[in-house]
């Protein structure tokens, strides 16, 4: 009996140590998926028009700074562009966490009637894409003489990012045990000194979540741009990659340059907050 049991554990070992095979190869594809066209707008910057042409996926026999030094001149668009999107980027962060945050702590700890359905109102701006809204977002803006102005692409974004921001800081800061609350009400703080000095500091980790989503989306965002902006002198990086497309319309090689170095900052962003996202979304997942 006791060798039929020494027996048997060896095979289960060995039956359960290929379990991570299917979801290791679930995900190598996905990643090759995404990494693929990135790897190949990194390569191509670094290629001839020739080489593109004649073999849009293969190693490139030497590298050309010259099509990043084009971008990076001193007449291009590229550095206005990202003057304007850097000033955009910090403007939606900074305002839609001053407003998000204070709304989120009233919606997860303070009890008041009609508190849910006001969350619900929250919630429906989820169901309104901004292509939906573009008309009225559109004669809105020309209304409060906001077109050809940064701001009037910054407050449409921090309105359309207040749902999802809420959702997610309400579900964070519901996590935070009452205990810590009641001692800082016993230590004499009021609400607000509890939400400034204890709760935020916990909530760094999800703070720097829809910080990261809020950078990222704003950095991409094409279409309000699009609406709000015609002076070039006011475009952010998307805009700019369509006049110098436009520009280089037959130098390829020096577009994908310009989409290469609109993508660093972006993704400069996520690395230096990754650390954060992975414990916000790690901390939500345990205490949710």
């Amino acid at each position: 009996m006791g060798i039929a049991v020494k027996q048997s554990m060896p095979a289960k070992r060995s039956g359960r140590r290929w379990t991570w095979l299917p979801a290791f190869v679930v995900c190598v594809i996905v990643a090759s998926i995404v990494l693929i066209p990135l790897v190949a707008t990194v390569v191509g910057g670094l290629r001839t028009n020739g080489e593109l042409l004649a073999a849009p996926f293969s190693i490139p026999k030497a590298l050309h700074w010259e099509n990043y030094r084009r971008v990076l001149a001193s007449d291009s668009p590229f550095w206005p562009s990202l003057v304007n999107s850097l000033y955009v980027v910090i403007g939606t962060i900074v305002l839609l966490l001053v407003t998000a945050s204070p709304a989120a702590f009233v919606l997860a700890r303070i009890r008041f009637p009609g508190r849910e359905v006001i969350y619900n109102v929250f919630l429906f701006g989820l169901l309104f894409p901004l292509t939906v809204a573009a008309l009225p977002l559109y004669i809105s803006i020309r209304s409060l003489g906001l077109l050809d102005n940064l701001w009037g692409v910054i407050l449409p974004q921090v309105a359309f990012g207040l749902p999802t921001t809420i959702l997610i800081l309400r579900n964070f800061f519901r996590a935070i045990p009452q205990e810590l609350e009641d001692a800082a009400t016993i230590d004499g703080a009021s609400r607000f000194g509890f939400f400034m000095r204890v709760l935020l500091p916990l909530s760094r980790p999800a703070l720097a979540v829809v910080s990261v989503l809020a950078a990222v989306g704003s950095w991409n965002n094409f279409l309000l741009p699009l609406l709000v902006l015609t002076d070039q002198s006011q475009w952010t990086l998307p805009l700019a990659v369509t006049q110098f497309q436009q520009q280089f319309s037959t130098d390829w090689a020096s577009v994908l340059a310009f989409v290469t170095l609109a993508m660093i900052p972006a993704v400069f962003i996520y690395l230096l907050a990754e650390r954060q996202i992975v414990s916000g979304l790690t901390a939500g997942a345990v205490k949710g």
